[in-house]
């Protein structure tokens, strides 16, 4: 009902969602009572024929066949929750972290060349410098060719375009593959080990999607959910359409077989060398699946973190923690005020949440330039990042472009223009800026002041300039103690 209204509302056309809503009620009549089943049949047959678009509309929405449909629906996957809980000790990066992302294939000190594993390691001693123990990679496997997505999200790509690196999947392999102009699997396990001895782990991410090329969709056409119209279905975030990436069916009846094969991958990662999993919106999954997976996963290998990006509604987020999810991204990235950064840190530390919610602090992303940065130039950049350095203790930036001070974004957007996710860039890695000096910093300090290295102890002052936003913090013992002032307003100085 949500994708209708959104699709129909952005002058889309619904005739396939129209049918996949009959669809439902079919399914839904077939178990149904008979008074039941006539009223759900009825609609269905308004839904396939429908006298105005507005009206099937109006029908799909309507209340009458919500409540129906929530007195009809399928139990068979509902699940009954049983207080039996659990406490896991984790190891001590689950609490303090500091990570770096950047795109492999933009490592590359020549313009014009595509960036591999060995230009990754060559960037190894500047990251380290910077002060970051963690570097995240975006997916580093095959891209399908299949509507892939040209320069600045186009629909169409040019020859040569490289795709975005979250199409998962071409002739060559799918999510246990490395895409052919990164190097090889032994090339990447020597960039793994080459980033340890420099006090680096290495996190990849586990997103699961599949272009249409990926292998799975021939060997396991089951996986996927496909239309009436015999097309499969492609991601969607209405009005967003991103038709080179397919959504796994969760609802599949060959769950178990689907479940095996999603673990193996993270197992056959671990098995590389790599213990840190930053996991692509988790929330558009079963939760049954994550809590399943990492209690797997974690059985045999405790020491596997598991970072959940979830930009999405406060009660899922919460649930992701729950079910074993080691760290979260957070609405940090638009909490501005004085105000509203002093709440979100009191919900954080001072509520039931951190028992089972871990924050990781990111001030921006591959797909999110807010738009504090957009206008607040240099001063908004170092504010935000000693921000998220100080106030929690994980935390993560998405490079070079943040401490280049890069904020072009799509008119209207909180969205990067020139996108490094649909093109290879080429970038001057040994460019000095006022942020990054700031960056090695804070990093520094954070390494050396316990009190930055856990989320949960802090106490906000009073200031009679609501521009300044002062907060404290000290170690479990209270021998370390660290008093932090910053000016929220970018254009002028404060007292």
């Amino acid at each position: 009902q949500k994708g209708l209204k959104k699709k129909f509302e952005a002058n889309q056309d619904i005739t396939v969602e129209l049918q996949i809503g009959a669809q439902l009620l079919e399914e839904s009549a077939a178990t149904a009572k008979p008074g039941q089943q006539k009223r759900l049949r009825k609609w269905a047959d308004q839904l396939n024929k429908p006298g105005s678009i507005a009206d099937a509309v109006a029908l799909g929405t309507s209340q009458d066949v919500s409540d129906l449909m929530h007195a009809c629906c399928d139990r068979q996957n509902v699940t009954t929750y049983h207080k039996i809980l659990t406490v896991e000790v984790e190891r001590q990066k689950a609490l303090f972290s500091t990570w770096y992302e950047f795109f492999p294939r933009s490592a590359a000190q020549e313009a014009g060349r595509h960036g591999n594993f060995q230009d990754c390691e060559r960037l190894l001693p500047r990251i380290a410098e910077m002060g970051f123990d963690t570097i995240y990679l975006p997916p580093i496997h095959p891209i399908g060719y299949a509507f892939r997505k040209g320069k600045n999200n186009s629909v169409t790509s040019q020859p040569g375009e490289p795709g975005s690196p979250w199409a998962i999947g071409a002739e060559s392999g799918g999510h246990k593959s490395i895409l052919p102009e990164l190097g090889t699997l032994d090339e990447f396990r020597q960039f793994v080990q080459t980033a340890r001895e420099h006090g680096i782990e290495v996190a990849l991410d586990f997103a699961i999607q599949c272009s249409p090329d990926h292998p799975y969709v021939k060997e396991h056409p089951q996986w996927f959910k496909w239309r009436p119209d015999g097309t499969v279905q492609y991601a969607e975030n209405p009005p967003k359409k991103y038709q080179d990436v397919l959504p796994v069916n969760f609802e599949t009846e060959d769950w178990q077989n689907l479940w095996l094969e999603l673990k193996s991958i993270v197992t056959h990662w671990i098995e590389q060398g790599v213990y840190i999993f930053r996991v692509d919106n988790p929330h558009t999954k079963t939760f049954a699946f994550w809590e399943w997976m990492i209690r797997e996963v974690r059985q045999q290998y405790p020491q596997v973190i598991f970072l959940a990006e979830a930009f999405t509604r406060p009660r899922v987020m919460e649930r992701l923690g729950k079910i074993g999810f080691t760290q979260s991204y957070t609405y940090f990235t638009w909490r501005n005020t004085a105000a509203e950064i002093k709440e979100y840190m009191r919900e954080l530390t001072q509520t039931e949440m951190r028992d089972f919610y871990r924050p990781n602090f990111w001030p921006n992303t591959p797909d999110i330039l807010p738009h504090e940065l957009q206008s607040g130039g240099e001063p908004a950049h170092i504010t935000r990042v000693v921000m998220a350095a100080t106030l929690s203790s994980n935390y993560g930036q998405y490079g070079p472009v943040y401490e280049f001070g890069n904020n072009t974004p799509v008119q209207g957007k909180e969205e990067y223009w020139d996108s490094e996710k649909y093109e290879v860039m080429h970038w001057d890695w040994g460019r000095l800026t006022k942020i990054r000096e700031v960056i090695t910093k804070i990093n520094k300090i954070r390494q050396v002041n316990p009190a930055l290295q856990t989320t949960w102890n802090i106490a906000f002052g009073d200031t009679d300039n609501p521009q300044l936003l002062c907060y404290a913090k000290w170690d479990s013992e209270r021998r370390n103690k660290m008093l932090m002032v910053v000016d929220l307003g970018p254009h002028n100085t404060q007292a």
